[in-house]
């Protein structure tokens, strides 16, 4: 099996670089927000902290691609980083210190692209998770300072936390009544939303997730921090990765029941 850990560390340096970036600029008075063509906001702490991973990996891997929300992709080849630099903007604009900085590579394979590296860094909630193939997943304030996650074990939905990010998408794709369904079937429901709700389910604090519409840079470094602590990730259509245009995630042992509410009526 390759090993990732140079490319690991290579992500953590990264992500240091866009913490103090992002950190810098969150609750400037002066912080400038556009609106983009998809009516998404963008602020000028999203587009600095990609311009700077980018720098970066041109300088370190300059043979690689690069693929990231604000910049869209660069290059081509076997081997391709995919970036978000703030997940939840809308939360960053906001003063809410729920956001992070999404960092994953992903290489070519039989299947397609895969997710061999990610790295969730959220600095205002002062946390860190990580992971790479064949490694495991981990949660700390570095490398060399962290405990490895482990999904839960439950197995029974009457005991089992959902999380979710809002109704709304669910209620457009036609979905919303399996959904509430599965809510109502639950111990606990939370809408943590953005990345946070995968970072749960790695940890074992939430038993599964999912969300109706996603990119490929939202869900990319989620996906194997969770699979790497046990779990399953999933498109609705089960598709294994992150490759679906929306995700679910659960500590596997859910996960059918799981896709079967938020598929039942659709």
């Amino acid at each position: 099996m390759p090993d990732y850990l140079d490319d690991l560390r290579l992500a953590h340096v990264l992500a240091d670089a866009a913490d103090a970036a992002t950190t810098d600029r969150f609750k400037a008075l002066d912080l400038k927000v556009e609106t983009k063509p998809d009516m998404t906001p963008v602020s000028e702490a999203d587009k600095a902290a990609e311009e700077l991973i980018r720098g970066q990996l041109a300088r370190a891997r300059p043979r690689d691609a690069i693929l990231g929300e604000e910049y869209g992709v660069e290059g081509t080849g076997p081997r391709r980083w995919v970036i978000d630099p703030i997940d939840g903007t809308k939360n960053y604009v906001r003063g809410v210190p729920v956001w992070a900085t999404l960092i994953s590579l992903m290489e070519a394979g039989e299947g397609g692209f895969e997710p061999v590296v990610g790295v969730v860094s959220a600095p205002a909630l002062g946390r860190r998770w990580w992971a790479a193939k064949g490694y495991g997943a981990f949660t700390g304030r570095s490398l060399t300072k962290a405990s490895r996650l482990q999904v839960s074990r439950v197995g029974k939905l009457a005991d089992a936390s959902f999380a979710y990010s809002s109704l709304s998408g669910w209620e457009e794709q036609g979905r919303l009544d399996g959904f509430l369904d599965l809510t109502r079937e639950v111990w606990r429901t939370r809408a943590y939303g953005d990345f946070w709700p995968y970072m749960l389910v790695a940890e074992g604090a939430v038993d599964m997730c999912a969300e109706p519409e996603l990119s490929l840079w939202d869900m990319a470094a989620n996906a194997i921090i969770v699979t790497e602590a046990g779990g399953t990730f999933t498109g609705l259509d089960s598709r294994p990765g992150p490759h679906s245009g929306n995700a679910a995630a659960s500590n596997g042992l859910l996960h059918d029941e799981l896709l079967g509410y938020l598929n039942q009526r659709y």
